[in-house]
């Protein structure tokens, strides 16, 4: 699992890593007594404790007998779980392909009545037309090195989540960099058709979109990586190597405490159509 400072994942992980520690030092036992008691290295019960190390669930059974807290197990072992739950490698997640990948979003997309997405690389998926999201899609396949024959049922699946903007009860708030606008994802008639996409969508009722001008004072918000919020279930990162998959209400929140800085930054209405504007002259 990488080391990031900005992953959920890991951050679990090293909570987890923590809990367990304590339970260590409440034992009264050091990293030698303890891993003599579990039969494994003193390296191993380091790397565990500072999240280096993701340890099954053989050891966090190990690890409570050690400390003589069986009481906490359950806890723990969910605790564990959830962690390898929070992070999903991206070749695993394609194995049943594009489509799949696609199709399994839908219920999470139709289901969630306020969606809220904040993008510094490229349009939501929901906002995207056929040529972007074709050329995305394959240009992922190809950089991962995974099939592509079913690119084009993914990008039908991928405009299906569309007619959620138009569903009564669902509600969409797209916080966007403006680099986001000028990024070349295909050629020229591509962007083009997808700028004027989303200037129409922003006739949408459901939908409010903000734009944050290259100039943006950042000192109170910096840019992060794209994610998503789903009411307030579940909050989706996606990074270069994995889909991160956020659950715990506290980071839940400071996702939504994120999302209100970075709309502050925002304009909208006739000044983000302004910046549209721009990047559609750009490509003339």
């Amino acid at each position: 699992m990488p080391r990031s400072a900005s992953s959920a994942a890991q951050a679990a992980r090293e909570r987890l890593g923590a809990r367990l520690r304590d339970l260590r030092l409440d034992a009264a036992l050091d990293v030698r007594g303890h891993a003599a008691r579990c039969g494994w290295s003193p390296s191993k019960t380091s790397r565990i404790e500072t999240g280096r190390t993701a340890p099954s669930d053989t050891d966090i059974r190990t690890w409570c007998m050690a400390c003589d807290s069986g009481d906490l197990l359950a806890d723990l072992l969910a605790d564990n779980r959830q962690a390898d739950q929070l992070y999903t490698e991206w070749r695993r997640h394609l194995r049943g392909g594009y489509r799949r990948l696609q199709d399994d979003l839908l219920p999470l997309h139709d289901r969630t009545r306020l969606q809220r997405v904040y993008t510094s690389s490229q349009m939501p998926g929901f906002l995207q037309t056929a040529g972007y999201a074709r050329t995305l899609l394959t240009s992922i396949a190809t950089f991962r090195d995974v099939p592509t024959i079913d690119i084009e049922e993914a990008v039908a699946s991928r405009l299906r989540r569309r007619q959620a903007l138009s569903t009564a009860g669902h509600r969409f708030v797209v916080l966007m960099e403006e680099s986001v606008l000028h990024n070349r994802i295909g050629n020229r008639a591509v962007m083009q058709e997808q700028l004027a996409y989303l200037v129409e969508a922003m006739r949408l009722p459901s939908l409010a979109l903000g734009v944050i001008p290259f100039a943006s004072e950042r000192s109170a918000m910096w840019q992060l990586e794209t994610f998503y919020m789903f009411d307030l279930d579940r909050v989706i990162v996606e990074n270069l190597s994995a889909e991160i998959n956020v659950t715990t209400p506290s980071e839940i929140a400071l996702y939504e405490r994120a999302f209100l800085a970075l709309g502050g930054l925002a304009v909208y209405g006739g000044a983000a159509r302004a910046l549209i504007d721009k990047a559609l002259i750009g490509l003339s």
